[in-house]
């Protein structure tokens, strides 16, 4: 039953509360002062299973989130955002703002251009699925967090189970097919706020290419990999689907991934709270709420490069790169500075 401490589990020095019926667990006893090589592995070992884990009350600093995180494999930086006068609050590339800190440490207006970015990050998507190189573990850590009651929850979608239930029809067409899926950061922002960026073309700027059926290798089960930065679907010579039949397809099975009985929302409690996920068999979502624009909510993530053998999807030799929003919606009205701001803020 979710919810319960299991009391019989293959973990010798950890102990896990499922948070749903098909993934998702609270880790108790994790030692991030002075991890022993079997917690490590340990887990690890969870993480290949529950695909989202819960830490309460690290008390993690910067310096041992990175440190940490950096044990699980290479991780990203914003350096490549860091154009037009951008500047980070603290000290680690490594680190992404999710937050919704300004510059001056005051909540970001709801309606400042980066709100209007950030939006995007409340459709259901992946970390990096719009990098040639795609992410693995996200590491997202509470350093301020608002009142209760205000907002601000997770959620998260099981897109392993999803597969798992999809009808043997539709499988046996996503295997045949072995589809490929167009993925961009503009999409998703699109979507989020389509007034604000009526005139950003998603189409202006490359995409990346990952397999839409996948093979999870941590666990071993077949997974779609699914985003709202899925912009559309190619077939296997290249080619791009008909609009209209890729359109559907893509809706069909977000709709799918994302129905309540796959989705699980985790409350941040306290301040040092670290949720983890593995963003090659989860989707995630920020919710907002009535603490936007009103409470800081100072939250910070490192994210590992997937190191599996479909890591770089169809995109080897590709460098991962900046958005250049102005360019892309054709308006000098937004600063490079403005859009680079928010391209730091890649997901919540």
């Amino acid at each position: 039953m979710p919810g319960v401490l299991l009391q019989d589990t293959p973990f010798q020095t950890i102990s896990i509360k499922e948070l749903h019926p098909s993934y998702g667990a609270e880790v108790i006893g994790a030692d991030f002062k002075n991890m022993s090589d079997e917690q490590f592995k340990e887990i690890k070992a969870a993480m290949a299973k529950y695909g989202v884990l819960v830490f309460r009350k690290t008390g993690m600093s910067d310096d041992q989130h990175v440190a940490f995180s950096a044990k699980l494999g290479e991780l990203d930086n914003v350096k490549r955002y860091l154009t037009g006068g951008r500047k980070l609050r603290y000290t680690h590339f490594e680190l992404f703002d999710a937050g919704n800190v300004d510059e001056d440490g005051a909540p970001i207006h709801p309606d400042a251009p980066r709100s209007h970015y950030n939006k995007g990050n409340g459709l259901f998507h992946v970390d990096s699925s719009f990098n040639p190189r795609r992410a693995s573990w996200s590491l997202l850590r509470a350093v301020v967090l608002p009142p209760p009651n205000t907002g601000g929850e997770t959620e998260f979608a099981d897109s392993r189970t999803a597969w798992d239930d999809l009808d043997d029809d539709l499988k046996k067409q996503l295997l045949e097919k072995n589809y490929i899926g167009a993925h961009t950061l503009l999409h998703s922002r699109k979507q989020g706020s389509p007034e604000f960026f009526k005139d950003l073309d998603p189409t202006s700027q490359p995409m990346t290419r990952h397999r839409l059926v996948q093979t999870h290798e941590p666990s071993g089960r077949t997974n779609l990999y699914i985003a709202a930065h899925l912009h559309h679907l190619e077939t296997d010579d290249g080619g791009p689907l008909p609009e209209a039949e890729s359109n559907a397809l893509v809706k069909k099975l977000m709709a799918h991934v994302t129905q309540p009985k796959y989705v699980m929302s985790v409350d941040w409690l306290n301040e040092g709270d670290m949720v983890a996920w593995d963003n090659t068999c989860v989707l995630h979502r920020a919710t907002g709420g009535s603490f936007e624009g009103k409470y800081v909510r100072d939250v910070r993530r490192t994210t590992v490069h997937d190191d599996s053998s479909t890591a770089w999807g169809l995109n080897a030799g590709q460098e991962a790169r900046g958005f250049d929003l102005q360019k892309a919606m054709g308006d000098t009205t937004v600063s490079t500075a403005t859009s680079v701001s928010a391209d730091v803020k890649v997901s919540a």
